[in-house]
């Protein structure tokens, strides 16, 4: 094995990795390039067991709903039976939902905040053990330049809010879980070009909101994968508590 493999002897879980034209799938090929055996988490079980096999037989699929913290217990218990450790989780798995303030109703409430953040406790919960014995660990959470800017193209306030308090969830981790060697990190995406908002926003609108960005186009899936990898490996060994914004000069902090 070559040293320029950034994640070599590691063992990655991803949450929400098993839709084909998704961040979490991009992300679980480009860490097993960099040399990381990978576990992909996907409430279709059998859609995540299918994702890792094809990457290759080292990596592994298991269904998990973030949201239900025995799923989220059952799946680190398996990785660390299979693999005997766990270095790296990417709190991934999120859905949004467009809606008015005046029209969120309980249940869409719940649901929002369900999986987009009481996920990433549960889940960061369920691996942290394990990390805490290794005295190493890297955690990235998947927020939304929606929780910055205060909406997003696509999810309502609900939506936002959830995200928002991922960026507070993380950040309260980093600063209690520093002294034990281990990193919690955020990465807001702009725009992604992925399955969440095909045939929710036009070609017209699309080319229309690229016209905005400084950058000039939306964003690949490849694109958020490259910050998860950068948060996952030693390139970021003295970062933790940060957010990396990649939605290309869409929202630039003053």
């Amino acid at each position: 094995m070559s040293n320029a493999l950034l994640l070599d002897g590691k063992v990655a879980m991803i949450s929400g990795a098993a839709s084909a034209r998704g961040i979490g799938l991009a992300t679980a090929h480009l860490f097993a390039k960099h040399g990381a055996k990978v576990v992909i988490l996907d409430l279709d079980g059998d859609a995540a067991a299918a994702a890792a096999a094809a990457i290759g037989s080292d990596h592994r699929g298991y269904a998990c709903n973030v949201a239900d913290k025995a799923a989220c217990e059952r799946a680190a218990a398996q990785a660390v039976a299979e693999f005997g450790q766990i270095d790296i989780l990417i709190n991934n798995a999120g859905i949004t939902q467009p809606a008015k303030t005046l029209d969120i109703d309980p249940a869409s409430w719940e649901r929002i905040l369900d999986v987009n953040l009481r996920g990433v406790l549960y889940l960061s919960q369920a691996v942290l053990p394990q990390m805490l014995k290794q005295k190493a660990g890297s955690i990235a959470c998947m927020s939304s330049v929606s929780a910055q800017r205060g909406g997003g193209i696509l999810g309502g306030p609900h939506y936002s809010a959830a995200k928002a308090g991922v960026l507070g969830l993380a950040k309260a981790m980093a600063r209690e879980l520093g002294p034990d060697g281990i990193r919690v990190n955020c990465v807001t995406p702009g725009l992604i070009n992925t399955d969440i908002s095909k045939g929710k926003i036009s070609d017209e609108q699309k080319a229309e909101i690229a016209r905005t960005i400084p950058l000039n186009r939306l964003g690949a899936a490849d694109d958020v994968a490259g910050a998860y990898l950068f948060l996952a490996s030693d390139l970021s060994a003295y970062i933790t508590g940060a957010v990396i914004d990649v939605n290309g000069g869409m929202l630039i902090h003053g």
